[in-house]
């Protein structure tokens, strides 16, 4: 990191926003969020770049030749904003990303009352959501992180989800404010749509002005319960309250997200053995990463030494990005055994083992408590689908 650079990141603001890397033309190369602009720009040059983040951010650094940012006013702003930025932009090292996961999209239906829903980018790109589509925004790395700013949208701009009628005083998600009163009407309705539309275009202060033109005209009206109503909305977009969101923060750069890889091996007494590589990224497993391993160094049964295998292969395409954690089914044996292999392969990744019961259930896990007290769910999800993939490649080796 060059001096410049250094100077540029110690002066930047402890605050939500969003951060343009650019090259020595000014071309964006990566765009992402943060909770704390100095604290996640600065991160990507400390540490060990290529053995603790892979090779894809190892070379996007070495790249990078000056910052930009935007700040916001809240995380979930930073949140709406990358992703408006990225769709506008396309910067190469957010577009790369896209062989790896499908996005989520945030999807407003074409319909008399239109709600929100969340798709994947491959339903959308290949028709096979029902609805007609509105608006859309997008992508969001992760489906999960998506789902808790809607929540937090929702207790300011209520909204439909589902379809049916919402005339019912009894329906509970009215009672506590999450989609509109029966006393709205249509139009009142499509202007909550277009608020959140513009929103989403990272556009608060239209909003807000919006907001105030509509609190002014129903006050005209002498409809001052509906003011009201307006006022506490333009308050709460003023105060956003995104404390969900800041503990997804370490999570929800796409280059830069918790990933977890984990192990496994099924055989019949050592019969037609594979070796399975599973994927969970930001809490959800990424399918397109899930990787299979034939046994080919040796023949009988030796778990150990198909693993040794599995992760000696793996190891071997530096084009994947390297994870951030390995879970690996078995005990401290099985754990010291991959961590064996990395070492001479003079790579750091932590690793986790999953020691099951007789019933082949996961009852602890062996490995940095502090990782497993955080991630415990989502080792649980990766050691699970591992299993799950390894059994279902074995029996359909077996049936071949």
């Amino acid at each position: 990191m060059n001096h410049r650079l250094k100077n540029e990141l110690d002066k930047l603001p402890e605050k939500p926003g969003v951060y343009y890397f650019c090259d020595t033309q000014g071309n964006f190369l990566y765009i992402g969020k943060a909770t704390s602009l100095k604290h996640r720009t600065k991160s990507y040059f400390q540490g060990d770049m290529m053995q603790k983040r892979g090779p894809l951010i190892h070379k996007l650094v070495e790249q990078i030749d000056s910052v930009v940012i935007t700040q916001t006013d809240s995380v979930l702003e930073a949140l709406i904003l990358e992703s408006h930025e990225i769709k506008k932009h396309q910067p190469p090292y957010n577009t790369r990303e896209k062989s790896q996961i499908s996005f989520a999209y945030l999807v407003i239906t074409d319909e008399e009352y239109p709600r929100l829903l969340v798709k994947r980018e491959r339903d959308i790109l290949e028709k096979k959501i029902k609805e007609k589509i509105l608006y859309s925004f997008g992508p969001f790395s992760s489906k999960r992180t998506l789902f808790t700013a809607l929540k937090i949208i929702r207790k300011i701009f209520p909204y439909r989800s589902v379809r049916g009628s919402y005339d019912e005083k009894s329906t509970v998600y009215q009672q506590i404010g999450l989609v509109p009163g029966v006393s709205q009407t249509k139009e009142e309705y499509r202007e909550t749509i277009e608020q959140i539309r513009y929103f989403f275009m990272g556009k608060k202060k239209k909003v807000v002005s919006m907001l105030e033109k509509q609190m002014k005209q129903y006050a005209a009206d002498m409809e001052f319960e509906k003011a009201e109503f307006i006022k506490k909305r333009i308050f709460a977009l003023k105060h956003i309250q995104d404390v969900a969101l800041l503990d997804d923060d370490l999570k929800i750069d796409s280059l830069d997200s918790f990933r977890i890889e984990a192990y496994d091996i099924a055989h019949m007494f050592g019969q037609n053995m594979v070796g399975v590589m599973t994927v969970v990224k930001q809490g959800e497993p990424d399918t397109d990463s899930y990787r299979q391993f034939n046994i080919k160094s040796f023949e009988g049964i030796d778990d150990l030494r198909a693993l040794e295998e599995v992760l000696t292969r793996r190891l071997a395409h530096k084009e994947w990005a390297y994870p951030d954690c390995i879970v690996v089914d078995g005990g401290a044996v099985h754990k010291r055994r991959m961590e064996q292999v990395l070492r001479e392969h003079e790579v750091s990744i932590p690793v986790v083992a999953a020691k099951k019961n007789d019933k082949h259930k996961v009852e602890a896990f062996i490995g940095q408590k502090k990782l497993i007290e955080r991630y415990k769910k989502d080792f649980l999800l990766a050691n699970s689908e591992s299993h799950r993939f390894a059994i279902t490649l074995h029996r359909k080796k077996r049936r071949k």
